[in-house]
């Protein structure tokens, strides 16, 4: 294991060679796979809990207002489309909290902004290039970390997962009581696509920058809209204002006060995008 990338960075970054011969389902990864998971593991195993003390994960209450049950629960997975920040966002309650969390195929995260955004960098474990046996890392982390982010590959605009590989890992997350995010890429079918079988779908469906006023300035903060759906909602979906970041780069709720100045900021030379 290589030290972080970054002198910023104190994250837990895996760097070997993942890509290697051998099935790409849950535990089946080829040798240099299972040497650098049971590392892994070593290291982390005796720091945290195998499983978590509790069947739910505290969030930040902004994103509990967008998930059943007001917060992550053990054992479930939530697909995020096209939102590295917002995917960030779900995992800042319970690193906040604690627990250790990983993040997957995500080589360009940006470290500072985790960090901004209240992620304990030290309970962070990055493995940038899992390359094809990306299932077989998730499926390993899920032992040890009690919150993991992924970046699946794609096929066709969807998630290259089957059901058989769907299944066995949902119930490894049941049996261990962890949680996983699925980041998606915008394609077609939007966070559904991303992963199928989630608990919860989150979209940003508009946003605007703060801070540069007439032609001029730094952008400094930026405000979105959240959406929400889930099968137990019935078909109905939720939506939240948020900041993401804010102007001290933290995850926060947007109340009524925060709106006209906000909007004066980014009226001038900013508007309004998807995504």
């Amino acid at each position: 294991m290589a030290p972080p990338s970054s002198v910023a960075s104190v994250a837990l970054r895996v760097d070997d060679d993942l890509d290697a011969p051998g099935g790409a389902g849950p535990g089946d990864g080829g040798p240099e796979t299972s040497e650098v998971v049971r590392r892994l593991q070593e290291r982390i195993r005796g720091m945290q809990r195998t499983t978590l003390d509790t069947r739910a994960l505290p969030t930040h209450p902004a994103i509990g207002e967008l998930l059943p049950g007001g917060s992550l629960a053990a054992g479930g997975v939530y697909a995020v489309d096209n939102s590295t920040m917002l995917a960030l966002g779900l995992l800042q309650g319970p690193s906040a909290a604690g627990s250790w969390c990983a993040v997957v195929g995500v080589p360009d995260l940006g470290v500072e902004a985790a960090a901004g955004l209240g992620l304990d960098l030290e309970r962070l474990v990055l493995v940038p290039h899992p390359g094809e046996q990306w299932l077989s890392v998730v499926s390993a982390l899920v032992d040890v970390v009690s919150v993991v982010l992924v970046k699946p590959p794609t096929r066709d605009g969807r998630a290259r997962l089957g059901d058989a590989a769907a299944s066995k890992l949902a119930s490894r997350l049941r049996q261990r009581e962890a949680v996983l995010v699925s980041l998606g890429d915008g394609g077609v079918g939007g966070s559904a696509a991303s992963w199928p079988r989630a608990d919860a779908w989150l979209t940003v469906t508009g946003s605007s920058w703060a801070g540069i006023g007439s032609g001029f300035g730094h952008l400094t903060a930026r405000q979105v809209t959240v959406s929400s759906a889930s099968r137990s909602w019935a078909g109905r979906a939720k939506s939240r204002r948020l900041w993401l970041p804010g102007p001290d780069q933290r995850l926060e709720a947007v109340v009524a006060r925060d709106v006209p100045s906000a909007a004066a900021d980014v009226r001038p030379v900013l508007r309004s995008v998807a995504g």
